[in-house]
């Protein structure tokens, strides 16, 4: 029977049997490798005429697809998917309405009665987890229930999304947390969210809900950063009290992300009881080019009543700063030259009080600076290093500043040789090389720096050295090397000398003029290897011990340069005695050495090996293992010395024991006797009883680590300058070492435990003076109790006071979301606990719980 259909009916069937067949077909060619891209473009760019829309909507499903002719719907099961220019829906079921430019999308049940395959909305960057969605293609508004969406650092769950054309998302009864489960552990419950992209997310009000508790903690509003990259901002402080310094607020103040080049976080202080400190970082970089980071801290520390401030020891008051600037070029920006910085310096007191219970700023005494440029010239012949240099102890106060120093260095060039001539000559071996300093250098005490007493310490000169040598063999087996040595040094400030009779004492005065000093050395060496095997015939396990020993032995000669002839040194005479001193005394180099030498030194140095049976080699059935890593002992005699010809006799080795124990050793032995009141006697040991000499001093270090399997050593990683949020704020004096700070980048909870071990032994015995004996023993390491336990702790023990030394140890908790710190120094000067309970995501990282006792507490 024939079917009577109108015109526009044929179309409209003809289209939908289009869209049908294109959806299926666009889905299989999606899963195919195209071999021109035109076509992707062109099916991207089709207007789809009835419907209005700019593109195509392609859709696809695995089960099965059902078109509705009247309604022109289509009806997608089972991991059903539809695209639309940047827009991505999956589901379970999907149902398109193309005439009215309208989807709907929900899960579906499976046999057991879950639900399963629930909507994912992606577009863009952004994606929407929910129980059902409704959306315009046209409009480009959506409405989506039981929604979770990842936004910046954060998810958001919500009962009822809208989402406008602009992209702001509204969400009614909202929840915002940093939990990425699908129940989350904590969230801060709003009725109302609004979140606009890249820019942030408000609320209305809040309430914290805690493991479905609702907390007291609640807000009248919120916001909170939705940008990536970084977000300028206020940092919260912590606060709590402190029995020493009263009330507190730490680390609150300001963070700014300047650029993409650089950020900087200003942050405070205060205390209740007068204490307060300032602090200031700057993180900058630039890529293929520089990295670096700023570091001013600024304490002023007091403890005590101030009322009694005339009473010892009642009231203190302390003012300290710290700098540390880090610097550091990409060595693609410019190969040929390099600028570096490692600057740490500042108040001598700072560490010691600011450092809590860090026992690696805590048991450190010293801070060190080195601001340097090198450049290199002609073809790497040259290279000119112009330095600033700082050291300081921050027990003695001492501090050594070098300001500016200046090398220029020649390597080795030979310049005898012919390089067109294919004939060896001798002195083609003959080679030199150069070096020259320049120097400022001035030793003052913290509490001289930058007063005018301090330059008069102030020391200059010039230095340059120019060695020449040669190498030769020698009857096959042995090395020769002949060498001369000549240095010169000027100095701007020399000293004479007068004894003043009228006194009975020495006067010293400064002459200001450039003079210079020189010296010279010639040397010759020789040296050999010599090879030792032992083959077991009969062992089944060890098959062999070799045995490599390198003796050297060398002679030098440098004439007396406190002979009138060389003018370097002087005499003056008073009533009794005449006294020989030097006019470059105290100067930056030193004068020329003073005596004649006729030097003859030796060494050897020892190296024994093992071929041992191994059944895990299946080539050569045999492993190498170290007996000993080496062995040196040598001396010298000086045949020019008017006594005391031979020098003591030193010996220093290493070998590693049972794969695990590292052990080293050193030793001094003195051949010379000495009398009743311990002086030297020019008398050798051998002559009163057949021994070599004296053992006057010995040390012995043993160290060994131990660790599971599976160790793997987790560092952070560097994101100064470059990470997308603010980095993470200085810590608030409750954590130290290694698990502190950031535990997510050094906890690996693979590790069941590890531990580091470490004994010295010293022993000296001068002949003046008592005979000393120091040992002690530290360890380290961590062990984890659980797969969310983790315990670190650092300790030892000192026998010759018979006291632990310092004792720590830290608690981390992994809380999913959440951690947990607790750091607890039990006894000590530094004697003081503190927990901490807080949020990891830096987005939330304010939120957080803390209680602590610090070190001046106890006092």
């Amino acid at each position: 029977m024939p079917l009577n259909l109108s015109k526009k009916r044929i179309i409209r069937i003809l289209l939908l049997i289009n869209l049908g067949i294109y959806g299926a077909s666009a889905y299989a060619q999606d899963s195919l490798k195209r071999t021109s891209d035109s076509t992707q473009h062109k099916a991207k760019e089709v207007k789809n005429s009835e419907s209005g829309l700019k593109s195509k909507v392609i859709y696809s499903s695995r089960d099965s697809m059902r078109f509705n002719m009247e309604t022109k719907k289509v009806y997608l099961f089972g991991q059903a998917e539809v695209k639309y220019e940047d827009l991505k829906l999956t589901a379970g079921y999907i149902e398109l309405d193309m005439q009215n430019n309208l989807v709907y999308a929900s899960g579906r049940i499976d046999s057991s009665g879950k639900e399963i395959e629930k909507p994912v909305f992606t577009q863009g960057a952004e994606t929407f987890n929910s129980h059902e969605m409704n959306y315009n293609f046209k409009t480009k508004k959506g409405r989506i229930s039981q929604v979770i969406t990842k936004e910046s650092d954060g998810y958001i769950h919500g009962e009822t999304v809208k989402k406008d054309s602009t992209d702001i998302v509204y969400i009614d009864k909202g929840k915002y947390t940093t939990c990425e489960l699908e129940h989350p552990h904590f969230y801060i419950l709003a009725s109302r969210l609004k979140v606009i992209p890249n820019d942030e997310i408000v609320t209305g009000p809040c309430v914290l809900v805690i493991n479905d508790v609702i907390t007291p903690l609640s807000l009248p509003f919120g916001f909170f950063p939705n940008k990536k990259g970084r977000k300028s901002g206020l940092i919260i402080p912590a606060y709590g009290s402190s029995v020493g310094q009263g009330f507190f607020m730490t680390n609150g103040g300001y963070y700014w992300g300047l650029s993409e080049y650089m950020d900087i976080s200003i942050l405070g202080d205060i205390y209740s009881l007068g204490s307060w400190g300032l602090k200031s970082h700057v993180n900058y970089a630039k890529k293929y080019k520089y990295t670096g980071s700023f570091d001013i801290k600024y304490s002023d520390f007091i403890t005590g009543d101030p009322q009694l401030k005339l009473i010892p020891g009642m009231y203190t008051e302390q003012n300290s700063f710290l700098i540390n600037w880090s610097h550091r070029q990409d060595p693609k920006a410019d190969p040929g030259s390099t600028f570096s910085a490692s600057v740490n310096a500042g108040s001598s007191s700072y560490n010691s009080l600011n450092s809590y219970n860090n026992p690696s700023v805590y048991l450190n005494n010293s801070m060190q600076s080195n601001i340097s440029y090198s450049k290199t010239f002609d073809d790497n012949l040259f290279n000119l290093i112009i330095a600033a240099r700082h050291s300081q102890n921050t027990e003695t106060k001492e501090i050594d500043i070098t300001l500016p120093q200046i090398d220029l260095t020649m390597n080795r060039i030979y310049p005898f040789k012919d390089k067109n001539s294919s004939i060896p000559r001798w002195y083609d071996k003959i080679g030199l090389s150069y070096t020259a300093e320049i120097a400022n250098s001035v030793k003052t005490y913290d509490s001289l720096f930058m007063k005018p007493s301090m330059f008069k310490n102030l020391q200059n000169g010039f230095h340059q050295s120019i060695p020449i040598s040669a190498s030769f063999n020698a009857f096959k087996y042995f090395t020769i090397t002949p060498s001369a040595t000549y240095n010169s040094a000027v100095y701007y400030k020399t000293i004479s000398e007068q004894y003043d009779s009228s006194l009975h004492r020495i006067d010293t005065t400064n002459i200001y003029k450039p003079m210079m000093e020189n010296d010279f050395t010639f040397a010759v060496n020789l040296n050999t290897k010599i090879y030792g095997n032992y083959i077991f015939k009969k062992s089944s396990y060890v098959k062999q011990i070799r045995h490599l020993i390198i003796p050297n032995i060398s002679y030098s000669w440098r004439p007396d340069f406190s002979d009138p002839q060389w003018g370097a040194y002087k005499t003056i005479k008073d009533t009794s005695s005449t006294l020989t001193y030097s006019k470059f005394q105290n100067s930056l180099y030193g004068p020329p050495p003073g005596g004649q030498s006729s030097l003859i030194s030796w060494s050897v140095n020892n190296t024994v090996e093992a071929k041992v049976h191994d059944e895990k080699d299946s080539v050569n059935h045999s492993r190498k293992i170290s007996i000993i890593d080496m062995f040196t002992i040598g001396s010298s005699y000086n045949a020019a010395a008017s006594q005391f010809k031979m020098s003591n006799i030193n010996l220093s080795g290493r070998t590693k024991l049972f794969k695990h124990l590292d052990v080293n050793f050193t030793g001094v032995i003195n051949p010379y006797q000495i009398d009743a009141e311990g002086n030297p006697v020019d008398k050798l040991q051998f002559d009163k009883n057949g021994s070599i000499g004296r053992l006057t001093n010995y040390t012995i270090a043993l160290s060994t680590s131990l660790k599971s399997k599976n160790y793997v050593n987790k560092t952070p990683a560097n994101k100064a300058g470059t990470g997308a949020t603010p980095p993470p704020k200085p810590s608030d004096g409750s954590g130290a070492s290694m698990i502190n700070g950031n535990p997510k980048y050094y906890a690996d909870f693979n590790i069941p435990w590890s531990i580091n071990l470490n004994y010295n032994f010293v022993f000296s015995n001068p002949g003046i003076g008592p005979v000393t004996e120091t040992q002690s023993i530290t360890c380290s390491g961590d062990v984890s109790m659980t797969a969310k336990w983790k315990i670190g702790y650092t300790s030892g023990y000192d026998f010759q006071v018979r006291q632990l030394t310092f004792t720590q140890f830290n608690i981390y908790r992994d809380l999913h979301c959440w951690e947990m710190k607790i750091n607890w120094v039990p006894f000590g000067p530094r004697q003081s606990y503190s927990l901490n309970i807080n949020v990891k995501a830096a987005a939330l990282q304010d939120l957080k719980f803390t209680k602590k006792r610090d070190w001046y507490d106890y006092q």
